[in-house]
């Protein structure tokens, strides 16, 4: 128990206390004195006030709710008055507050990040689609840091919409094949049809009938331009079937065409298939050896083709370090003279890299079950979230990156839910799982079998390798499975297997059932596991540590996997390189060099094996790309011929735009800022790299510029009409309303309001349970002082009084006795 003073300085009245008493002790050596030295420091303490902190449990029946309604533009296709009819039937039964969203816009960010932290549980009814203010994604982890509750309640779809818009580069380099997708939505999961129509420059370019089943559909379309500066593309659909908003159906897109940017190859093979796809893409200055600063500036962009370390002085690399810092782009690509091959250990050059040339320290290896239950139980104690938000928790540890991981749901049998294992290196693999996690529901039946999801995870680890880890989620109801669980789990252990159990607090702790409590925390002390039980309130999140698993360095060269060709994978698919390739890289490469990425650094692709193949990441206010493996020609070993061929070229092309940056040159006046929406804003920016007056117009008009840094200048436009307009020759696309773009239910929301606590519900289901499961949400431990003033009070009192009652007691023993002595001596004088 900890202990404060509320008044610490009345402590100094204990000085004068001890002072007295030694003085008293000294000329009376009575017993007196030591009892009331000690009466009168528990007086001065109870005057310094003594609090404590008390845990309390507090519940509440009538929780306070705040329904944040959902009524914008987009959200007609939804049956109307959702939000409205909930409001209604909580308000009678608890304290509610009622916020409408009206408008073109929607802010749920703003509305969750209001209420967060105010005592009041949050219900959002809502498609969960948010186009302003506050990020939603970051409202609501702030909702679960302040331990607040969040509900959503999805709307009955009641008509289809579709919307349409086009995906690419604004700014695109003359006669390349630039690429774009036509993103077609729709509100519904089901069959829907329409007839597309492409228009470039006011003429039709393309026009197709399409049919989809899925929420969103990508068709490719790829153009190429022969003249310099603003052209337009326009897409418009057809839809056949339901379509609410017609507005939606048509979008703009300006391009800007510049000319090729400058690069210069550095290369003893020009020819090599690298060297080709360079040529055919940019202005390429090929030369053998680096040609020094005054020959590199204005250039966009330095490839390192396979240099041995030797070839590029210390003044050299200085110069390359300064032409990156400034901005610009470098990519050094591998081979048989390169990184751990080229002797770039510990150089200068290394130092700009984002690897290390030595062997990786990638290693994987770990296997990993989460056992997830989802027996009635969790449902009636609304644990249900908090075991499927903390699944979720786990599977995003940054020390999991590299493992496989399963999903088991047990009630009353055992479900393997992830069907196998599948690799969170692929942030494609882990949205999957925490979709299907997120979906997961209560089993109907009444029973809990922990036996039955230990047994599913031990038919999948008994055949794996390496480090395997099961990690139980539940709120603890194992009793009536108690035995075959306890067997199963050894078995388990048997096999090597790290065992871990979170059990979830489904009530108060002073209400919480002690049996559940019992069997849960008895299994792992039975297992001899007791520092991995994890006892969390509700709200909680468990902090496994994973540690990284490394190979010991005597077992380093005879467990490396050796293959005669490498299968690649993309390992970060969403960044710009890698989000035009369509799943994996196709083919393989024979070689590479064996590198480590740096802190800080990005993998983009790896071999099966886990080694690196493209790294990237910013140097200064420039951008540096590792490909460690080879031009494809490789002085004839064709490590990664490859790469350079159909549709893998993409990375290659995406490697060097990214290097690139922005491919306009730094010359003249360039203007520069994205397409907008009816009712937002554009942010333009003017950068000046020649003397003059800085004008733009806006459609003939002109605008005012604000001088914001050296030569550059800024200024906000916001047409009222959709289509394109000209600014001082550079085109601006404005579509319609940014609210429109997204239709349907948004189910990328529906994990985070589960990891805030919160449940999800249909209209029905959130008449019926919504009040029930905030009410089992409102428990919640608070800590409220409590003042020991009156305890040492009468500490005090009674030892006063105890010491009056003693002295008494022997006061009467002392006269009893002498009146005995008295009458004896009278009855001998008789």
């Amino acid at each position: 128990m900890n202990v404060s003073l509320e008044h610490p300085e009345m402590l100094l009245l204990v000085i004068p206390v001890i002072l007295a008493g030694f003085y008293l002790l000294r000329n009376t050596k009575s017993k007196l004195v030591e009892w009331r030295m000690l009466v009168a420091f528990l007086l001065v303490l109870a005057l310094a006030s003594p609090v404590t902190l008390m845990t309390n449990v507090v519940s509440e029946d009538n929780p306070s709710l705040v329904v944040v309604s959902d009524e914008t533009s987009s959200m007609g296709i939804f049956q109307e008055g959702t939000g409205t009819e909930l409001y209604e039937a909580l308000t009678a039964k608890t304290p509610t507050t009622f916020i409408q969203l009206t408008g073109d816009k929607t802010s749920l960010g703003d509305a969750v990040l209001q209420y967060s932290g105010s005592g009041s549980q949050v219900v959002l009814v809502t498609d969960g689609n948010n186009n302003a203010g506050k990020d939603l994604t970051e409202a609501l982890e702030f909702a679960r840091e302040t331990d607040t509750r969040v509900y959503l309640v999805e709307p009955e779809l009641e008509v289809n919409d579709l919307s349409v818009q086009v995906l690419g580069d604004k700014t695109v380099v003359v006669e390349n094949d630039n690429e774009f997708e036509i993103l077609v939505s729709q509100a519904n999961e089901g069959r829907t049809s329409y007839f597309l129509k492409i228009y470039v420059d006011g003429t039709l370019e393309n026009s197709k009938r399409f049919s989809q089943e899925t929420r969103e559909m990508t068709i490719p379309f790829t153009r190429d331009f022969d003249t310099l500066g603003a052209h337009e593309m326009r897409v418009e659909i057809e839809p056949d079937g339901e379509d609410l908003n017609d507005i939606n159906n048509e979008f703009y897109k300006a391009l800007y065409v510049v000319p090729k940017p400058k690069i210069t190859l550095v290369t003893d093979e020009p020819d090599s298939p690298l060297g080709q796809v360079l040529t055919n893409l940019y202005e390429v200055s090929v030369v053998n050896d680096y040609p020094g600063a005054d020959k590199i500036e204005g250039i966009k962009a330095l490839v390192l083709d396979n240099r041995f370390i030797n070839t590029l002085s210390e003044k050299k690399v200085k110069e390359i370090k300064t032409y990156v810092s400034d901005g610009n782009g470098l990519v050094v690509v591998g081979g048989e003279g390169a990184y751990n091959y080229g002797n770039y250990l510990n150089s200068s050059l290394e130092a700009l890299l984002p690897v290390i040339s030595k062997p990786s320290e990638f290693k994987g290896g770990r296997n990993i079950i989460l056992i997830l239950d989802v027996s009635p139980s969790t449902d009636a104690h609304g644990t249900l979230g908090d075991i499927l938000g903390n699944a979720i928790f786990i599977l995003r540890n940054e020390n999991l990156k590299d493992a496989n991981a399963g999903v088991i749901a047990f009630g009353s049998t055992g479900i393997d839910v992830s069907d196998g294992f599948v690799f969170l290196g692929l942030p494609r693999n882990l949205e999957t799982l925490e979709e299907d996690i997120s979906q997961l529901t209560p089993d109907q039946q009444s029973e809990t079998y922990l036996d039955q999801g230990l047994k599913t995870a031990k038919e999948m680890l008994e055949t794996e390798d390496g480090e395997l880890d099961a990690i139980v989620i539940t709120d603890g109801g194992i009793e009536d499975s108690y035995g075959p669980s306890l067997a199963e789990a050894k078995e388990l252990q048997d096999l090597g297997v790290k065992f871990y159990f979170i059990h979830i607090r489904s009530t108060a702790p002073s209400q919480l059932d002690p049996t559940r409590n019992y069997y849960a925390e008895k299994l792992m002390q039975e297992l001899g596991l007791e520092e991995n039980y994890f006892h969390i309130d509700m709200g909680e999140r468990a902090n496994i540590r994973f540690d990284r698993i490394e190979k010991p360095p005597e077992e380093e060269e005879e467990e490396d996997i050796e293959l005669d060709a490498y299968p690649l994978l993309v390992y970060s698919p969403n960044h710009f390189i890698t989000r035009n390739v369509e799943g994996n890289v196709t083919g393989m490469i024979t070689g590479y060099n064996d590198v480590t990425p740096k802190a800080g650094a990005e993998r983009l692709i790896i071999t099966v094996t886990g080694k690196p193949v493209l790294t990237t990441w910013r140097f200064g206010l420039g951008r540096v790309a590792a490909l460690s493996t080879d031009n494809g020609e490789g002085q004839g070993s064709r490590w990664s011929s490859v790469l350079y061929t159909g549709q893998n070229a993409r990375l290659i092309s995406g490697m060097s735009n990214w290097a690139i940056g922005n491919p306009r040159a730094e010359e003249g006046a360039v203007l520069d800022g994205p397409d907008t929406w009816l009712g937002t804003p554009a942010e333009l920016t003017l950068i000046m790299y020649e003397e003059g007056v800085p004008k733009l117009k806006l459609d003939g008009e002109a605008l005012d510029l604000a001088l914001t840094g050296r030569n550059t200048y800024e200024t906000t436009v916001n047409p009222d009409t959709p289509g394109l307009h000209d600014i001082s020759g550079y085109p601006l696309a404005v579509n319609y309303p940014l609210e429109f773009r997204d239709v349907g239910i948004n189910k990328e929301v529906e994990p985070l309001v589960l990891a805030t606590g919160g449940n999800i519900y249909d209209a029905r289901e959130a008449r019926a349970l919504l009040l029930k499961d905030a009410r089992q949400n409102s428990e919640r431990e608070v800590q409220e002082p409590m003042s020991l003033k009156m305890s040492v009070l009468l500490a005090a009192l009674l030892l006063y009084l105890s010491e009056i009652i003693v002295r008494r007691i022997r006061e009467m023993r002392r006269l009893r006795k002498m009146q005995a002595v008295q009458e004896a001596k009278e009855a001998a004088g008789e």
